[in-house]
């Protein structure tokens, strides 16, 4: 997986001098306000009490609002946002700029994510499963939105989640959710994605990862100073299986870097399982008479763009989008355009007026590109 990173990493050594990339990282890091947002902050606990950290981004009171901010109907729904696997609530960044003062929206990280506790059940011996996300998103949900409609947004992980809290709550979705977006994600069958890899390559890889990120697992501290000696490759990896074009802001590109970074080794060893043998496509009949739109990136090598075809093909009434040119972290690097499909996905839930607007909050691509 790392080869054609390793190449492109190579290339750059030839040019670019181990402090000068240092010294670009450090004034990346000063310089991007990406990850800066803040809403009111709550901590729920998990059914093994592991802490769960939560953030709220409340709606202005009466007559500070932006704009008209949507019909009577929609009153009281909040936006739940879902994010991915070693990655936690900021990578929604873009949408969180977007809708502030426009729709109430909860953001969380999930267990051993993010500001969240390390897994309490997971320091015991028991394996992640999505099943268990589902049940943490219902805990988060209870805490953050008893009451009200809501709609709820997942990227790849989160999506997933999203899933098995159907699943194991179908009257939740029936009775309160208006809306569902589904972005880079899969209802199963992961086990069989390449990686971009060949045939010969993934059936290795499939064989020997599950041990070796065990044995990894097991020695935190020495990965770790491992994966800063080797930064660099690190580094072109992550813009690899992250990003499908090659104008990305150099800052978005150092955000997701620093993110994936924040994910300790066992921690990545204790979820791969899970994504094996996830398998949800039953549970997408819950979803059946709401909003639901489906996107994905066609160079997304993580969760493959046929995953999103397949979720859609269940669900004959969703609205599916495939975006050219974009990889996994789509929300990232396609932030305007993925924008634009939440909205109007809440318009068609009727939660905003279809004429709403957020304007422009940041983009991914390079300046003057």
């Amino acid at each position: 997986m790392a080869a054609g990173a390793a190449a492109g990493v190579a290339v750059e050594r030839l040019t670019v001098g181990r402090g000068v990339r240092r010294q670009a990282r450090v004034a990346l890091d000063a310089a991007g306000p990406y990850g800066s947002l803040r809403g009111r902050e709550g901590t729920t606990r998990a059914e093994d009490g592991t802490g769960l950290h939560y953030e709220v981004d409340e709606l202005p009171a009466e007559g500070k609002r932006r704009r008209p901010l949507r019909r009577p109907a929609a009153a009281g729904v909040t936006v739940v946002f879902c994010h991915g696997y070693c990655l936690g609530q900021d990578s929604w960044h873009f949408q969180r700029a977007a809708l502030r003062g426009v729709a109430r929206a909860v953001y969380w990280d999930q267990r051993s994510h993010g500001r969240s506790d390390r897994g309490l059940g997971q320091a015991d011996g028991e394996p992640v499963t999505i099943d268990l996300l589902g049940r943490d998103l219902k805990a988060v949900l209870d805490a953050a939105a008893p009451t009200g409609p809501l709609v709820l947004v997942g990227h790849s992980m989160g999506g997933m989640t999203i899933m098995a809290l159907a699943d194991q709550f179908p009257e939740l979705v029936r009775d309160r959710v208006l809306g569902v977006l589904l972005a880079g994600t899969s209802s199963g069958g992961l086990d069989q994605v390449t990686y971009g890899l060949p045939a010969v390559g993934i059936t290795a890889v499939r064989r020997v990862l599950p041990g070796v990120l065990r044995a990894l697992g097991s020695q935190v501290e020495l990965v770790e100073k491992g994966r800063r000696a080797t930064a660099d490759l690190f580094a072109g990896m992550i813009k690899r299986y992250s990003f499908g074009s090659r104008d990305v802001d150099p800052g978005v590109a150092r955000f997701a870097e620093r993110l994936i970074e924040a994910t300790p080794i066992d921690v990545v060893a204790e979820f791969y399982p899970a994504f094996q043998v996830h398998d949800k496509a039953e549970a997408l009949r819950h979803f059946e008479e709401i909003q639901v739109t489906v996107v994905a990136g066609d160079k997304d090598m993580i969760t493959p763009a046929g995953h999103s075809e397949a979720i859609a093909a269940a669900l004959p009434g969703a609205d599916l989008v495939v975006l050219e040119n974009t990889g996994h972290l789509l929300m990232l690097e396609r932030p305007e355009t993925v924008t634009g499909l939440l909205l109007d996905l809440l318009a068609r839930a009727g939660v905003l007026p279809a004429a709403t607007t957020v304007g422009s909050h940041g983009s991914s691509a390079q300046p003057g590109r």
